[in-house]
This record gives C-alpha cells, sequence and structure tokens, in this order.
C-alpha cells in the first residue's frame, strides 16, 4: 500500500526503512539486507548524517537502483554553511546527485528553531539546495510537539517527522492533526519505541490508521522486513480487544524507557548506554536473569561503572536520567544475585 508524502510528488511504501540499527551491521550483511528491503517493496529510507556510517552503507545500495527509492536524510547543523557542508557529505556518501528529503534535525526547543530560521542559518542554506537541485523537499525532525508546531507555523515544511508509537501518543493531539491540515507528509519515526514494542503488527496499525503517512521502523535483519510489511495487508482500525492488549502493553512499559535513539553516545567513560537498557529489561521485565548477567559480567564496562557525568542526561530527547537508572538497576541487580532465594 503506498501513499504521497503530504503535498509532495513522492509516493511511498507506507512501511519505510529506519537507518539506525544498520550501523551494527557488516558491509556485507548491510548490503544484503538493504538489498532485500528494497525488492520487497520498501521504497522509504531514512538516515542522517549522524548515523555514523548509515549513509554509506545505504549508497552502496542506492546507487544501483537509484529511481526505486526515496532517500531522506538529515543535518543536525543549526547555520547555513555547516548544513551547505552537511549535504554535500550527504551526497557523496549516498552516491546519489539529490537527495529526496532534506530534514532540520531534532529540533528541540524555541532557540534550534531560531537558529534554523535566522538569516544565514540552516533552511536558507537548504532553500539554496533545492533551488540548485541538490534536494527535492525540506522537512523537520523533532520529539517536542509544542516546537514542532510553532515550526510548521513559521514555514512550510514538506515534511514532518516525529515519534509515535503505542506509548508516545502525544503528537497525535495536535501537532498531527496541524500537519495533515497543511497537508504536510507525517513520518512516524520511532515506531518500536526503540524494540520495547512486542505487538508490533497492532502497533503499527495504530501508527497507520492514526494520521502517520509512514512508519520507519529500524531493521537490522530479514525478518524483520517481512513481518514490518505484512501489517500492510490488513490497516482495518484497531478493534477494541486489539486497543485493550495495547493498553496493557503501554501500561508495563510506561515512559521512562530507553528507545535506542543513541544521541547519548559516545559516553565518555565507554558505556554502551543502549545495551545496558536492553539488559536491564531482559532482567527485570522478561526475567532472562542468567543470560544477561553473562553479558553484563563480559563487558568491560557496566552499570557500576557510570560515574554521572550527566553529558548522556543533556543529550537525551526523553530526559533519561541514566546515571539513577543505572546505579537503581545495578543495586538491584546485585540483590537479586545474592539474594538466598
Amino acid at each position: 500500500m503506498d501513499t504521497y508524502l503530504g503535498k509532495t510528488t513522492l509516493k511511498v511504501r507506507r512501511i519505510g526503512f529506519g537507518g539506525i540499527p544498520i550501523q551494527r551491521l557488516g558491509l556485507e550483511e548491510s548490503d544484503r539486507l538493504i538489498r532485500r528491503a528494497v525488492d520487497l517493496g520498501i521504497n522509504f529510507f531514512d538516515t542522517s548524517r549522524i548515523y555514523t556510517d548509515s549513509e554509506e552503507k545505504l549508497g552502496r545500495v542506492f546507487h544501483s537502483c537509484r529511481d526505486k527509492v526515496v532517500i531522506a536524510s538529515k543535518s543536525y547543523s543549526r547555520g547555513g554553511a555547516e548544513v551547505s557542508i552537511d549535504i554535500e557529505t550527504s551526497l557523496k556518501a549516498l552516491q546519489t546527485d539529490y537527495i529526496d528529503v532534506m530534514q532540520c534535525h531534532n529540533v528541540a526547543s524555541v532557540n534550534d528553531l531560531q537558529q534554523i530560521l535566522a538569516p544565514n542559518g540552516a533552511l536558507e542554506a537548504l532553500q539554496k539546495a533545492q533551488k540548485a537541485g541538490k534536494i527535492r523537499y525540506i522537512g523537520i525532525s523533532g520529539h517536542k510537539p509544542p516546537v514542532l508546531i510553532e515550526a510548521l507555523r513559521q514555514f512550510d515544511f514538506a515534511t514532518l517527522q516525529v515519534p509515535v508509537n503505542l506509548v508516545e501518543t502525544c503528537a497525535l493531539d495536535e501537532l498531527i492533526p496541524l500537519a495533515k491540515e497543511k497537508q504536510i507528509g507525517v513520518i512516524a519515526m520511532k515506531p518500536m519505541a526503540g524494540g520495547a514494542v512486542q505487538n508490533v503488527g497492532l502497533n503499527l496499525r495504530f501508527i497507520l490508521t492514526h494520521g502517520a503517512d509512514v512508519a520507519i521502523p529500524g531493521m537490522d535483519a530479514e525478518n524483520q522486513v517481512k513481518e514490518n510489511l505484512s501489517v500492510l495487508d490488513n490497516l482495518a482500525p484497531l478493534t477494541g480487544e486489539e486497543e485493550a492488549i495495547l493498553d496493557r502493553e503501554r501500561q508495563e512499559l510506561g515512559e521512562s524507557f530507553c528507545r535506542r535513539c543513541e544521541y547519548c553516545m559516545p559516553c565518555p567513560e565507554g558505556l554502551p548506554i543502549s545495551f545496558l537498557h536492553v539488559l536491564n529489561a531482559y532482567y527485570f521485565r522478561y526475567n532472562l536473569k542468567d543470560w544477561a548477567w553473562q553479558r553484563i559480567d563480559s563487558l568491560p564496562k557496566s552499570f557500576k561503572d557510570c560515574v554521572a557525568c550527566g553529558q548522556c542526561v543533556s543529550r537525551c530527547p526523553y530526559n533519561l536520567d541514566n546515571p539513577v537508572i543505572f546505579k537503581t538497576a545495578w543495586e538491584e541487580i546485585l540483590a537479586d544475585r545474592h539474594s538466598p532465594n
């Protein structure tokens, strides 16, 4: 099932491909996965300058099938000169002459927005690149609906990329309705909440029947591509029973969990922050204690090595207090390991 992204001429499959997880794959693995995704009909691929080698890995495949894919990338830069450099770097990495959607990445505050819109700011550079044919459309991404609402009121962005999943629904209240009113294409990022969601099909149906044009789950295995695409066979609104299933998972997950976006990285102490959150979940939520402990014990740096510098907290879009979370997890794990039961 395909749709147009807002009022653009970009026709996309409603399940796209998030480019974060391929950072963890080797070149041959990523080549196979990306080619398979294209063969199975995915044509919208999202990446960013800050996703280490994600653009390069996509470019290795896209140079031979450019007419079959819609490429969205992002620049974290706020100044025009820096954005111009980012665009040229992305074009080279992606092995293409143009990028379909170039987005202002993670616009998290009014100050960010003001810098982007200011003279010689990011927007001015994006418009120049658009006139030169280097990018087709200008988009915006972020996690803060009030900031993004203000952005959409100040400039006619072509696309909006925002977290939407069974837990993160605040964009549904005002932001996405405003985008739909303005015919702005809505891209649902973090659709699996960083891999935390278990009811994949129901969650994707929820997203795609609540205003998102395309959802972009991150994928690092072929079975994930097939599972995610299978939701397009049935996009009927959720039944009451299905809503209740998501409600139960929503309550279990809460809101204070890692989405594995890895904006917090690198940790100055070398902690694998997102993986520690995964191990914490496997230990306590999924009760795979021995499996999790073996991996904790084999890591060079773990929960106990956090020095509470706070850098990861300031970078996290969800304001997770990792030092407190890790300290608590380590204390509870040690208490559990030493428990006579």
